[in-house]
């Protein structure tokens, strides 16, 4: 068969179409893919770029220095201590069970650290680094160092320990830190990442806890190079972050380690504050505690100790203790009858040793009575007979209000843990509370600070700068956060007759002074430093009537968990009051005996600025009162930490 002639010209036309075509779509082809590679070579090589360090560079945080915590003339109450660990992070580790089982054959490792370990492993995310160990010795630091190259994933470092130099005597104050716990993450909403580092410590009581955010700082964060099994090879870039704030406080050391000396082996609570600003100079609960253990991780010997000590050293007696204050307590009845105007300076009430009520009978202290009675006796010698008739007439409601204006039965705002408000009771409290109504024989016990009327020796001592003032004066344990000082408001005034308020001081200045004086014995003869107290001894066990009729058992008699506390309030100088004390003796028996020495001990020091001079006791007990003070281990002041020693 014949094949068609092609024309030629036509054919060579096609074929030109053809090329072009391809060889645009060839070429549109090689213009995408340039756009492309442009693209992702120059526009994106920030981003890949990044990526690329992602593989073989890790962000790690760095935990900041946390804050110091200094007494008023900058001696250090705790402190950072250098700390050799070693963490562990799961993205650079690889295989974290094959790096661990290396690991535990350069430092010793439990089976118990192994499962810890995994645990918080589990817990984090792959970036952050888990604490495999701490408090490593230099050997054991040396030897993770000479491994490093088989321990991927594993990094030495030089971190802070938080350590308490003067241990027992501020545990319940500054506190101690601890490992974050679940507990201390519940409730918070964005909780800083510093708190999921496993081991990274926070405060747990006191000062440490609830000036936490003052004291944290913010994370720093370092970055280093590792290699393509997760060795670290270097650190590129280090920020340390922002240091916690250093805070001041209000404490000398040396009156608070004094005070806790001369309390000795007493389960008791002092504190000392200035009435003009409400600076708390010492707040001595005893015994106290080594907080060191606790950063250390404490043992369940050792914590066993603490937990099962009648004398319950983990609790703060200043501010969580609620204790009746007994006679203390007296010159809140005083002032309430006074202010209300039912009763004058100069009215008397007779004491045959005893008020009857109904079917009744209220005894005072002293079995016979202390007779005609004024205002000024009744403080002086302490007659409970007295109270029993002002407080009848001017009745539960004035005596709690005026008691609230003085510090009792109010919350005073402290970084301290478990403040409590006390009792402070009237009408309506009972109804609440019991769903009874109030009964005369509930004011009667009121009146001399037993029956509900619970207090803190915090709040004794607050009300005893607020009658040496006249004015609302608060306490306060903070002086400077950061640097910066922390304001202090002018206290109001009370809005009490200052001649009601002059009585009442009489009245505490015989107390210490007049030879009949419940504290006389613990007065001071220095002219310019007299004191003026009150003396109350509580309660703690129901005095029968059979034991009244065969004699009231003596404390000394009895067991100890029977036996009464002893308590003290007062200021000095009595002329021109500068300072407080509240002094509280659980189970010491009376409070002339047990707690008036010490109160005053506490004044001298603080009046004085030193050990007090034997010329500011009463002659005939200048040398029992010298060999005390020699016997008392203090620490030297020339010794920043602090080393006990003798008088």
């Amino acid at each position: 068969m014949r094949r068609p002639v092609r024309d030629p010209e036509r054919s060579g036309g096609q074929f030109t179409r053809r090329s072009l075509f391809v060889g645009g779509l060839m070429g549109s082809f090689l213009v995408v893919l340039g756009a492309r590679a442009r693209y992702l070579g120059v526009e994106q090589a920030d981003e890949f770029r990044l990526l690329a360090e992602e593989n073989r560079v890790s962000l790690q945080l760095i935990a900041p220095a946390r804050g110091l915590i200094l007494d008023r003339n900058g001696k250090l109450l705790a402190g950072n201590e250098q700390n050799y660990r070693v963490t562990l992070t799961r993205e650079g580790a690889g295989d974290v069970d094959m790096v661990l089982d290396r690991l535990s054959h350069v430092i010793a490792m439990t089976a118990d650290d192994l499962a810890r370990i995994k645990r918080d492993i589990e817990r984090n995310a792959a970036f952050v680094p888990i604490t495999i160990a701490d408090r490593l010795t230099w050997e054991e630091f040396s030897r993770i160092n000479l491994n490093a190259p088989a321990l991927p994933g594993v990094t030495p470092d030089v971190g802070l320990s938080r350590i308490y130099p003067r241990d027992v005597d501020f545990a319940n104050i500054v506190g101690y830190v601890g490992p974050v716990s679940e507990k201390d993450l519940e409730g918070l909403e964005d909780p800083d990442p510093l708190l999921r580092i496993p081991k990274f410590q926070i405060g747990k009581i006191g000062i440490e806890k609830w000036m936490e955010d003052a004291l944290r700082g913010k994370a720093g964060t370092k970055k280093i190079e590792v290699n393509a099994v997760g060795r670290v090879m270097r650190e590129l870039e280090r920020n340390e972050g922002t240091p916690g704030d250093d805070l001041v406080l209000t404490i000398d050391a040396d009156v608070q380690n004094f005070i806790q000396a001369r309390v000795g082996e007493e389960s008791a609570a002092v504190i000392v504050m200035d009435v003009t600003n409400g600076d708390i100079l010492a707040a001595v609960s005893a015994p106290g505690f080594d907080p060191n253990l606790f950063v250390r991780g404490i043992s369940s010997r050792d914590y066993g100790l603490l937990t099962e000590n009648d004398h319950k050293p983990l609790a703060n007696k200043v501010v969580q203790g609620g204790y009746p204050p007994g006679s203390t307590f007296k010159m809140v009845t005083a002032l309430a009858a006074l202010n209300a105007g039912v009763v004058t300076l100069d009215d008397h009430v007779n004491c045959p040793g005893y008020l009857e009520f109904g079917d009744r009978r209220f005894h005072c202290w002293k079995r016979g009575g202390h007779g005609k009675v004024d205002l000024a006796r009744s403080l002086a010698e302490s007659c409970d007979v007295y109270y029993y008739d002002v407080a009848q007439k001017v009745g539960i409601d004035a005596i709690a209000e005026m008691g609230r204006k003085l510090g009792l039965g109010v919350r005073h705002e402290l970084p301290l843990s478990a403040i409590s408000t006390g009792t402070l009771p009237d009408r309506a409290w009972k109804l609440q509370r019991y769903k009874q109504e109030w009964r005369i024989g509930d004011t009667i016990n009121a009146a001399i600070g037993q029956g509900y009327v619970l207090a803190t020796p915090l709040q004794l001592c607050v009300m005893a700068a607020r009658l040496a003032t006249g004015r609302a004066v608060a306490p306060r344990i903070v002086r400077q956060i950061g640097g910066k000082d922390v304001p202090v408001p002018e206290p109001a005034s009370l809005e009490i007759d200052g001649s009601l308020l002059r009585a009442v001081r009489d009245g505490m200045t015989q107390v210490m002074n007049s030879q009949r004086g419940t504290a006389y014995s613990s007065r001071v003869v220095d002219p310019a430093m007299l004191l003026a107290g009150k003396t109350g001894t509580s309660q703690v066990r129901n005095i029968s009537a059979t034991e009244r009729e065969t004699g009231v058992v003596a404390n000394a008699d009895m067991p100890w968990k029977f036996r009464d506390h002893a308590l003290f309030v007062a200021f000095a100088p009595a002329e021109a009051p500068r300072y407080a004390v509240a002094v509280l003796v659980e189970h010491g028996g009376g409070g002339s005996t047990a707690a008036a020495p010490i109160g005053r001990d506490a004044l001298l020091r603080v009046m004085t600025g030193a050990i007090p001079p034997l010329s500011a006791y009463p002659e005939n007990q200048r040398s029992r009162i010298d060999s005390l003070l020699k016997e008392l281990r203090l620490r030297d002041p020339a010794d920043g930490a602090g080393r006990p020693k003798k008088a």
